[in-house]
């Protein structure tokens, strides 16, 4: 359960950080001064917090079930991933091979810290 509650908490965040990234691409504008009301219409941006909440929420949960220093990085790293990746997907940024060979060294790091714990 501990490691459901960590993998919603990365899916979530990575979620969010694609809704905010789509909320800030035109045609959605955020905010604007000379249009303070186009921000409530900004879809993304508010399903984004709202995940970002949910995140934060989930990772208080794991921190009651796993270490500090075991549910930080996994979060952080599962997240991290998950967005470069997403990104390559849905927004066509570039995923160089030092990008996945960073990520292969941070998992497998994390896989370290975290081997005695499962």
């Amino acid at each position: 359960m501990k490691w459901l509650i960590l993998a919603l908490g990365i899916a979530s965040n990575a979620s969010a950080s694609v809704l905010v990234k789509l909320a800030m691409l035109p045609p959605r504008r955020f905010p604007s001064p000379s249009d303070p009301m186009a921000a409530l219409s900004n879809w993304p941006f508010w399903l984004g917090l709202f995940l970002y909440g949910a995140a934060f929420l989930l990772y208080a949960a794991a921190l009651a079930r796993l270490p500090l220093n075991v549910a930080h990085p996994v979060l952080t790293t599962g997240a991290v991933a998950a967005v470069a990746t997403l990104s390559t997907l849905i927004f066509k940024e570039p995923f160089h091979w030092t990008t996945a060979t960073g990520i292969l060294l941070v998992i497998a790091g994390v896989a370290l810290i975290t081997a005695r714990v499962a």
